[in-house]
């Protein structure tokens, strides 16, 4: 039996994002609320000013979904939102010094899971994996 592509990928993503929900579980975070804050993090690292539409295009998800996001993430504390100085009808987006840098610990725990999970690949195949992935994001953000 032929599994189908999309399926073997869904399944593929829940693995990884069941793994890191766990390591994010240990902050008393989710894996996306930690993925978030992970992009803050590293676009506030080099001197960006970050808005709500900014992280929405990045991640793929609705306005509406990402007040929510956005709104857990500043009532724990890990963000705060202020106007803009470049256009006051936007809140730009801040870590807080509890969540500042974290993008390098969320790289480091995508680093594990993914050794985890290629546990028993090639160097050259994690390679080939990487890379074919990259092409699929290539083509799918250029549609």
């Amino acid at each position: 039996m032929v599994m189908p592509f999309g399926l073997k990928i869904a399944i593929i993503n829940r693995a990884f994002r069941k793994r890191m929900d766990e390591k994010a579980a240990a902050l008393g975070l989710t894996s996306v609320q930690l993925r978030v804050l992970s992009s803050i993090s590293r676009l506030e690292e080099r001197g960006e000013e970050i808005h709500q539409n900014d992280l929405e295009r990045i991640e793929y998800v609705t306005h509406p979904a990402m007040t929510k996001l956005l709104q857990r993430l500043e009532a724990k504390g890990m963000i705060r939102c202020a106007p803009s100085a470049m256009d006051r009808r936007y809140k730009q987006i801040h870590c807080t010094a509890q969540s500042a840098g974290i993008h390098k610990l969320v790289l480091a725990q995508d680093a594990e899971v993914f050794d985890e999970l290629c546990r028993d690949l090639s160097t050259q195949q994690r390679e080939q994996l990487v890379a074919l992935a990259d092409l699929l994001l290539e083509r799918i953000g250029s549609e």
